[in-house]
Order: structure tokens, then C-alpha cells, then sequence
């Protein structure tokens, strides 16, 4: 069926559109009732692909966000939500680390639940984050990053350099470009290739050293306008932009 043609699951609900991306039929279906019974109306997907396809279908307010899911994993549907706009989400997961929930809120998550987890308490927390989201006037809007004379616009998808007082935009890949503004917004952070992958290539496949061939020409187009080893090597580990903010 094609997620266009998906019901959502309570058409007498006139509320916002909540996109849960949960594995679990059980949690899934607790859930998806707590928020019906709030008025909100819910769509669910089993896995992340299924997740990525009826972001683009149904354009949802929010979105509930498994950490694991098959198929793609819910830290790699972040980084494509994140890359595609400013949908409000929140993380899902059974994962109670500090590291993992620096890993959410650096991605761009706008809050975190650990499991267990009261689904009425999750329905506070979508309510609050669509509260705010509406308080700051709808979607909020992706900052233009400038970086060490880069210009690196997200919603337009260019980016360009001053190179001796002329501005001359880059012609990139979609890749390059997500790669270098992942890596624009902490130039000097190393990061290692599966980030990279998880961050900017989230449907592919293919293997780490795919990441390898495209900053390989990403580095020779800033080569033919004069800016050489960017961005750089870090042996052992990644890369990082390598460049003064």
C-alpha cells in the first residue's frame, strides 16, 4: 500500500498527527490508544524504513522515535528527520546511559523517555513539545552555519566559500553536503565513519568505507578552489572538518 493511502488511526481525531516508529505491537498499541484518548491522532510504523516513508507521506507534528528498530535504527531516522527539516521528536528506548542520551539531544532529538516507560507521562511529554513547538511558530527554521569562511545553508542545500574576497558556491552531492554540514557544526570534533554513516547516509548499505570514497571527493572540490586537507584525516578514527569556527 502506498503510506499516502494509510488511514490514520482514529479519522474522528482532529488533532496532530503523531508518527509513532515503535517495533513492539504491544507498546505500540498502548501508546497509540493513551494519545487517541488525548485527541491526538497517531500512525504507526513497524520498522524505520516504514518510519522514513510515512514522514514524507503524511508530514506528521510529531514524532515518537524507537531507538531500535529494524531495518534502519531510530538514530539513523533521527539523523534523517533532522537532515529533511524540524519535526519534533521523541526518543524511545530502553537505554539509560548518559552517552545514549547525548547521542539523541546532539542528533536533534527534543526529548527522551526511557522504558519502561507511564504512557501517560509520554503523552505529557508530546503534548509539551507540541506546545512549544506551536510557541515558536511552527517548524522551526535551520540556521545558515558559517564556518572558517563556508557558508552552509540547510534548507536550500548550498553551500559555498570565500576564497580571496569572492564567495563561490561548491558543486556537491547530496552526500558532500550533508557531510560537511554534519561536520560544520563541531569542526573541530573527530568523527569516526560510523557516525558519519549513521548521520548522513542513514539508507545505505554500504560499508564504512563508502564514507572514505565520498570525503575523498569532497576534498578534491575544495582542492580546485585552493583549500587543501579539508576535511581531515584523523588516523585511527575519522574525520573532522579541521578548520577554525
Amino acid at each position: 500500500m502506498d503510506p499516502a493511502d494509510l488511514p490514520l488511526t482514529d479519522p474522528a481525531c482532529t488533532g496532530a498527527v503523531v508518527l509513532l516508529a515503535e517495533d513492539e505491537a504491544e507498546i505500540a498499541d498502548i501508546l497509540g490508544a493513551y494519545l487517541r484518548r488525548s485527541g491526538l491522532r497517531a500512525v504507526h510504523a513497524a520498522d524505520g524504513r516504514q518510519a522514513l516513508a510515512l514522514h514524507l507521506a503524511l508530514k506528521p507534528d510529531l514524532v515518537l522515535l524507537d531507538v531500535h528498530l529494524p531495518q534502519v535504527s531510530g538514530w539513523q531516522v533521527l539523523s534523517e528527520l533532522r537532515h529533511r527539516g524540524d519535526t519534533p521528536v521523541i526518543m524511545l528506548t530502553a537505554l539509560d546511559q548518559d552517552i545514549d542520551k547525548l547521542m539523541g539531544l546532539r542528533l536533534g532529538a527534543d526529548d527522551y523517555v526511557v522504558k519502561p516507560f507511564n504512557p501517560a507521562e509520554v503523552v505529557a511529554r508530546v503534548q509539551a513539545v507540541l506546545r512549544r513547538t506551536a510557541s515558536q511558530g511552527g517548524r522551526r527554521t535551520q540556521k545558515v552555519l558559517r564556518v572558517g569562511g563556508f557558508q552552509i545553508d540547510p534548507e536550500t542545500l548550498e553551500a559555498s566559500l570565500e576564497v580571496n574576497g569572492e564567495r563561490q558556491v561548491l558543486a556537491l552531492t547530496l552526500t558532500e553536503f550533508n557531510l560537511l554540514a554534519h561536520m560544520a557544526r563541531a569542526p573541530k570534533r573527530v568523527f569516526s565513519r560510523a557516525e558519519l554513516m549513521a548521520a548522513c547516509l542513514p539508507e545505505s548499505d554500504a560499508l564504512e568505507r563508502t564514507v572514505d570514497s565520498h570525503i575523498s571527493k569532497l576534498r578534491k572540490k575544495l582542492e580546485l578552489i585552493s583549500l587543501e586537507g579539508v576535511p581531515a584525516s584523523v588516523r585511527g578514527v575519522g574525520y573532522r572538518l579541521g578548520i577554525t569556527p
